[in-house]
């Protein structure tokens, strides 16, 4: 491998990166691409380990040859090298340039190799996580994310339980269910926040705009049929408010909601369940993003031009970081993505600016359909956790707010220790954000993203003597 190729760097291997990283080869660079789990895929085409693989695995995915054709041409091609199970966890920028720390191996096994990067040019496709709104219950045994659920169905083939409640909001619940369907899972019912009047505005305005979403039609319809098979029922403008049980989920308490998401009251009903998956959207992972001082929108999304450049020279972001779009959208912008920071001519990648037009055009419509509306905090209770790692409350928080006088999100985590736990406000960032009514802006970190809910100078934990075996050199370790 030449060492006088433009080395490019993509970190995540999901449809962005998988795309990013081919594209960059393409265009003549020298390509690592990392990934923080143990193969190729990301969320979206997470998939059984080599060692045991499946006969049928297309049937669990979307575009599944799409994805054996990217690893494929990237396992194939001698100037790209696939570091798996490579954990970013930190960025700096020595003198302007980029650094990424990076530990290869299990998580949290003792010693980890060590790798120090310094590329050329660095494409962020870390993607996206399920933000999870809290309600009562929701920290017992049983309650998922359903990202998770998702992962273990078609990481695993496990289900998360034998009657399953799916509910919160977006297009996502529908590939969950499914995926729950085919581990042998009952579920129960599929619950969607948003009402039909939300979702009519959402999906039937300039219906003309849907003709490049043919797609995407045809994968509503399949999971539609499917849960049709299944009698699994589809009840839109409802949410779950309560789970309970006695160390474990038993059931959940499921409100119909009004055009805000409050629960109207008198519609409450218990449903028996054990495990509940709940997603009300996602929230991007922006920590790289953040270190290298890329500016992200008001709306937390890192802010790229029509070649994905971010703000900082160098820095390319692609997928989910820059805005929810699904599959199609992440792998048009990583094409761009790659093809530019390998400083290749973006005309050979025009069908992926068009492909890219017409996804974000899908992403507006999901959060129009879709967005978490403010009413949902009625269904809060003064003893529902918020923060689950620091068991902080709903009370809690408006208490320190009352003696403090202060909505600042920094001060109120240092006071109340919502978002100090293990997750390091990963999960109730977001929502103590909003419940505080603090909104980016002021005393921020760059492009307006509030202190400490996405700077995390340390990405992942790790360990003090992996601290001490870095290297005291700047020079760059090849992978």
């Amino acid at each position: 491998m030449s060492k006088g190729l433009r080395h490019v760097v993509v970190v995540g291997a999901g449809p962005a990166g998988l795309a990013a990283a081919r594209a960059a080869a393409e265009a003549g660079a020298r390509v690592t691409l990392l990934d923080a789990a143990d193969g190729l895929g990301g969320q979206y085409w997470r998939h059984l380990p080599a060692a045991r693989p499946a006969g049928r695995e297309h049937v669990l995915h979307h575009r599944w040859s799409t994805f054996g054709e990217l690893s494929g041409a990237l396992r194939a091609n001698p100037a790209v090298t696939v570091v798996e199970s490579a954990q970013v966890w930190s960025l700096e920028r020595p003198d302007g340039g980029i650094r990424l720390n990076v530990l290869v191996g299990e998580p949290d096994a003792v010693g980890r190799a060590v790798l120090v990067l310094e590329p050329d040019a660095l494409v962020l496709a870390t993607g996206a996580h399920d933000r999870t709104l809290p309600f009562p219950g929701w920290q017992l045994p049983g309650v998922y994310s359903a990202g998770a659920a998702q992962a273990l169905a078609k990481g695993e083939r496990v289900a998360v339980g034998r009657r399953v409640v799916v509910a919160g909001a977006g297009p996502f619940l529908l590939p969950v269910a499914s995926a729950l369907l085919w581990t042998g899972a009952t579920v129960v019912g599929v619950h969607e926040a948003a009402g039909p009047g939300a979702l009519a505005r959402g999906w039937l305005s300039r219906p003309w705009e849907l003709a490049g979403a043919a797609g995407k039609a045809g994968e509503l319809a399949g999971y539609v049929g499917e849960l049709a098979r299944h009698r699994v029922p589809w009840r839109p403008g409802e949410a779950v408010v309560a789970a309970h049980g006695d160390g474990q989920v038993e059931a959940v308490t499921i409100a119909r909601l009004d055009e805000r998401w409050a629960p109207v009251a008198g519609t409450e009903r218990q449903v028996e369940a054990d495990a509940v998956c709940v997603s009300h959207g996602f929230t991007p992972r922006l920590e790289l993003a953040v270190a290298a001082g890329c500016a992200l929108s008001p709306s937390r999304f890192v802010v790229v031009d029509d070649a994905q450049a971010t703000s900082v020279p160098g820095v390319w972001a692609a997928g989910e970081i820059t805005g929810i779009g699904g599959a199609d959208a992440a792998l048009a912008e990583g094409a761009v993505a790659g093809t530019a920071a390998a400083g290749g001519d973006l005309g050979v990648v025009r069908v992926a600016v068009r492909a890219r037009a017409r996804a974000r055009g899908f992403a507006a419509r999901i959060e129009a359909a879709h967005g978490v509306r403010g009413g949902w905090v009625r269904w809060l209770r003064d003893d529902t956790v918020v923060c689950r790692c620091e068991e902080t409350t709903y009370g809690r928080v408006r208490e320190v707010v009352e003696l403090t006088g202060s909505h600042e999100t920094r001060s109120v985590k240092l006071t109340s220790r919502a978002g100090l736990g293990p997750c390091q406000a990963r999960m109730c960032g977001r929502t103590l954000q909003e419940l505080l009514g603090d909104a980016p802006g002021g005393d921020s970190d760059a492009g307006g993203t509030a202190p400490g809910v996405d700077r995390r100078p340390l990405v992942v934990p790790v360990r003090l003597g992996d601290l001490a075996s870095l290297p005291s050199t700047s020079a760059s370790t090849s992978p």
